[in-house]
């Protein structure tokens, strides 16, 4: 007779409505014994200004060019764009090859001139200067680009070439892979509802409690319940907005403070420097209104155990689906559980 099937340790598969796939949940593998691969946190305490680093205040840059001595937010042309504004418009279809060429830019965003400090060390109303400039550049750049993506690689870890806190925003004249799909998942969710699909997903979330990580008047984390890395989340508002640009002054300023407080659990999970892939979806800028769509962000972070052990998706996840250990559920009241002061700031307190 077979054993009434318990979520938090019998494998299940999860549906992912944004984009229409489902993340295979194996919650008893956690018990599993680890002689894989162990990576050494980076936990060097940064100087506040390096030498040697090309994205501080008045250092020279690999292409000769000197940055500015500036003081809060910093943004210029990517040295190394992976987009070009003037790429010859062409395309090509022969059978099952086809392409067709892309125009957009890359530009890097500078967080603040403090070599050391991450989002997570900032003040709220530093943070908050990041948030205005992620606004502006969407803003300016969806005037000539259908597509924005405001994104940041926070360390080595998830490919960060440059341990200086920055992040990076791309615009693009055609919608990519992962947003072509949402929208044709939010699309069809707002036909069938009259509702958008993550504003009724936030107050359901809001309502059960269960995966909700920390919150605010108008924002709210969750580990999504369809999360496919260990400690993934979703920064959601929680008023109808599609576009970063959209927000005023007081929904910006609260928004910084939901960022320190969902980075600053990260870091005091492990008590190092957490690394994580982010990135915001604001609406698409293709002169069509967008009453589907809610702005959001998510955080993928790859560690899974420790400061030293991370989730790697591999064979079955590359193969097959996505596929995760630790259940939501687990990982939303470890972070909720965690304190949103800052780990080395409550050192220097209690030293």
């Amino acid at each position: 007779m077979a054993m009434p099937f318990d979520p938090t340790n019998d494998p299940h598969r999860r549906f992912n409505p944004l984009l229409g796939e489902w993340v295979l949940v194996s919650p008893h593998r956690a018990k599993r014994p680890w002689q894989g691969q162990s990576d050494e946190p980076d936990n060097e305490q940064k100087p506040s200004y390096d030498s040697t680093c090309y994205l501080c205040p008045g250092n020279t840059r690999v292409n000769g060019e000197v940055n500015p001595a500036y003081t809060g937010t910093f943004v210029f042309e990517n040295d190394f764009a992976a987009l070009k504004k003037d790429t010859e418009v062409t395309n090509e279809k022969k059978g099952l090859f086809q392409f067709e060429t892309e125009q957009g830019c890359s530009r890097v965003i500078c967080f603040s001139p403090d070599h050391s400090k991450t989002l997570p060390e900032l003040s709220d109303e530093e943070r908050a200067d990041v948030v205005s400039c992620w606004k502006q550049q969407t803003a300016e750049l969806g005037k000539d680009y259908c597509w924005v993506q405001v994104f940041e690689n926070k360390g080595a870890m998830m490919g960060c070439s440059n341990p200086h806190p920055h992040g990076q925003v791309w615009a693009q004249k055609h919608i990519p892979s992962d947003p072509a799909k949402k929208l044709v998942q939010l699309t069809q969710y707002f036909n069938d509802n009259n509702t958008p699909m993550l504003l009724d997903y936030a107050e359901q979330e809001v309502s059960k409690n269960e995966r909700v990580v920390c919150l605010n008047e108008h924002w709210v984390v969750v580990v999504p319940y369809w999360a496919a890395w260990p400690f993934e989340t979703l920064l959601l508002p929680r008023f109808n907005v599609q576009s970063m640009h959209e927000l005023n002054d007081e929904q910006s300023f609260s928004l910084a403070q939901i960022i320190g407080d969902i980075t600053a659990r990260y870091d005091n999970l492990f008590e190092t420097s957490f690394p994580y892939s982010m990135g915001w979806h604001s609406a698409p800028f293709d002169d069509n209104a967008h009453p589907e769509w809610t702005l959001h962000a998510h955080f993928f972070p790859p560690l899974l155990r420790s400061a030293s052990v991370r989730k790697f998706m591999v064979g079955y996840e590359m193969m097959a689906e996505a596929q995760r250990d630790l259940t939501p559920e687990q990982a939303a009241d470890r972070l909720k559980a965690l304190s949103n002061v800052h780990y080395k700031k409550r050192e220097n307190a209690n030293g």
